[in-house]
């Protein structure tokens, strides 16, 4: 299989230890973009006004997980790095929701 560099667009942004992450752990550009848009888990990231995402992936003999990190700048997401985690990681904590989002939630009956 040959790696097929990802492009930049008016979305997303991919930087060069990201493209070299994906070669090493055989992930391609629609596997880390899945991962962004529909996470089975969130987590601030590392770095500062950083954002990291999570999907399983493997088996249940074989668990892994995919994960990515990127950043907002204006409309685009700049993705930083992405890597596959042998096993089960560890929760830590959630990303804290804003005040004004979780008063509009509940006036909104979509959260009680």
């Amino acid at each position: 299989m040959r790696f097929k560099i990802p492009k930049d667009d008016d979305k997303y942004q991919w930087t060069q230890h990201v493209m070299r992450k994906m070669m090493h752990y055989g992930l391609s550009a629609d596997r880390i973009k899945r991962v962004i848009r529909a996470p089975k888990r969130m987590e601030k990231g590392i770095a500062e006004a950083t954002s990291a995402a999570m999907q399983t992936a493997g088996s249940k003999k074989n668990p892994s997980e995919i994960w990515t990190m990127w950043a907002v700048r204006g409309r685009r997401k700049i993705i930083i790095t992405a890597w596959r985690y042998p096993g089960v990681s560890p929760i830590r904590e959630a990303i804290p929701i804003p005040a004004d989002i979780i008063a509009e939630l509940k006036r909104e009956g979509l959260l009680k």
